[in-house]
């Protein structure tokens, strides 16, 4: 019987500590082996591409491209490599909002290590691994009896979401709100930097999707 090849796994997180943490974790695995580092999003796109790890586990808090817009870039274009969100927030919105984007796992790392471990072996056989205390989000959703959840943007975040995919300019939708252009400005680039979108037509497609906008006709 031929051995199953050791999974490959690549580290992508802003710091240097805890990656070289996951290094030694992982590396005492008799099923695993490191194949590259990242230290943010730009950089674990072209890890992805120069190594094509199986797995990729992905900070989402990091310089220059987060995790979500790494992640989609990854998903977009090197389909084979399967990510696992290795994050400190346990906001069940970035929980939807990530394995909805195309994570395989979403693991705390209050928790790191046997459970990311475990979402590893279930990314490298196409599962799906969600950090034991989160699951009851997904249950509840399915059943549809998840209670309220905290919401990802703030209430002055969805109207400028709103306004931007309506179409409306940043000095309008100052007027519109009776804040300065500035302040407008500061929460767009907050629900950018909080949902992973970056221009006039990914902000129409989110608010679309999630009901912020009716699509016309």
């Amino acid at each position: 019987m031929v051995a199953e090849s050791k999974i490959r796994v690549a580290l992508a997180d802003d710091h240097a500590i805890l990656r070289s943490g996951l290094r030694m974790l992982l590396s005492a695995e008799a099923d695993m082996e490191v194949v590259g580092e990242a230290a943010d999003g730009v950089e674990a796109i072209e890890l992805t591409k120069a190594k094509s790890p199986d797995v990729l586990v992905l900070d989402i808090n990091m310089p220059r491209l987060n995790g979500i817009q790494a992640l989609k870039g990854i998903v977009a274009q090197h389909g084979s490599t399967k990510v696992v969100i290795l994050t400190v927030h346990d906001d069940p919105a970035y929980l939807r909002s990530l394995l909805a984007a195309g994570a395989s796992g979403y693991v705390l790392k209050k928790s790191v290590d046997a459970d990311l471990l475990s979402a590893i072996r279930a990314a490298r056989r196409k599962g799906l691994f969600v950090d034991p205390s989160m699951a009851h989000e997904l249950v509840g959703d399915r059943l549809g009896t998840s209670a309220p959840r905290k919401q990802l943007l703030s209430e002055r975040e969805e109207q400028v979401l709103k306004f931007v995919a309506e179409g409306f300019t940043s000095p309008q939708i100052a007027e519109k709100m009776r804040i300065s252009v500035k302040t407008v400005e500061t929460y767009r680039s907050r629900v950018g930097r909080k949902l992973g979108l970056n221009d006039r037509s990914e902000f129409v497609r989110y608010a679309m999707e999630f009901g912020y906008l009716k699509p016309a006709g």
